[in-house]
């Protein structure tokens, strides 16, 4: 059976890259809007309650407002790459490997995960819930993307001034991913957030500091992996790197490939200080391969059909 799926949006850069991943596959007929509709807001509303699944690949204004514009009676199912939804409780988070691939099969609404809080939240998440490291501690998160991930005036901004070797970012903090880094990591409160961007396309490191023995924990670097590993085991897309890792460095590329895979690294010495770190595509586990995987399971297929995942 083919599913019908509508990008709203299928002009912008998560757009385009979800586009990339269905437009072969015959699993999915993909309903367009030529460029003179596509802005339209009947043209859209006709193509919103005509879809089987209808991915927003929209503002968060734009995105709320394509929701508004489904008849419940259509039947059609969405998924959300905005962050208009990622902490609204009757939407379904869809990060898989956290929440269940049944509760995302079976949603009617899913949330697409934002970029830098999938590598955070995968590294926090179940360490959190094993009780190694504590839920009511002030967490920091360094990371560093690729500038596709700022979209169009970003890239174009990378294009004007190529000499910008490092943009840090949202120094005033109140930054839109921090509700979502708490809510789905269960802390008791919001971490410290450090983006930055640098001149390569696409790609992204997230690292988390800890320092154990302050906070009270026996858990060692070890222990944390081990933790890593077992919560991921036999998950197509997340890896969990061993430890000690035998390389000396994690790095992003200037032209990588496409990837939705995501990989992550447990660093330390012991007992005392760790690095968690998560290598991720901002456009790929971290946005339009986030956004496929979950069609996939969604539609009843392999949760990889698609997917681009070797680095």
């Amino acid at each position: 059976m083919t599913t019908t799926v509508f990008i709203d949006g299928a002009a912008g850069t998560t757009g385009l890259e979800i586009l990339g991943r269905l437009q072969d596959r015959a699993e999915f007929a993909l309903l367009t809007l030529d460029d003179a509709r596509r802005k339209d807001p009947a043209a859209r509303r006709e193509a919103l309650n005509a879809c089987d699944v209808a991915i927003l690949c929209l503002p968060d204004d734009a995105a709320r407002e394509a929701v508004a514009m489904i008849d419940p009676a259509s039947g059609t199912r969405v998924i959300d790459a905005s962050s208009a939804h990622r902490t609204a409780g009757d939407w379904t988070y869809g990060f898989p490997e956290l929440v269940g691939r049944e509760a995302v099969a079976g949603a009617e609404r899913v949330s697409n995960p934002g970029c830098y809080p999938t590598g955070f939240i995968a590294l926090v998440a179940p360490l959190v819930r094993a009780g190694l490291i504590p839920a009511d501690w002030p967490y920091t998160v360094n990371a560093v993307s690729g500038f596709s991930g700022g979209g169009n005036a970003l890239i174009d901004r990378f294009a004007r001034e190529p000499d910008i070797a490092f943009r840090a970012y949202g120094l005033a903090g109140g930054h839109k991913h921090l509700p979502e880094m708490q809510q789905h990591a269960g802390l008791a409160h919001a971490p410290v957030f450090a983006p930055a961007v640098v001149p390569a396309y696409r790609g992204m490191l997230v690292e988390v500091p800890l320092n154990l023995p302050a906070m009270g924990r026996s858990a060692t670097p070890q222990a944390l992996q081990t933790a890593l590993a077992e919560f991921y085991a036999g998950s197509p897309v997340v890896s969990v790197a061993g430890y000690p890792f035998e390389g000396s460095e994690t790095l992003l590329s200037r032209d990588a490939a496409p990837w939705d895979g995501l990989e992550l690294f447990v660093f330390g010495d012991e007992p005392s200080h760790v690095r968690l770190a998560a290598v991720l595509d901002n456009l790929g586990k971290g946005a339009s391969g986030a956004a496929v995987q979950s069609l996939n399971l969604m539609t009843g297929l392999d949760e990889t059909a698609g997917l681009r995942l070797s680095a």
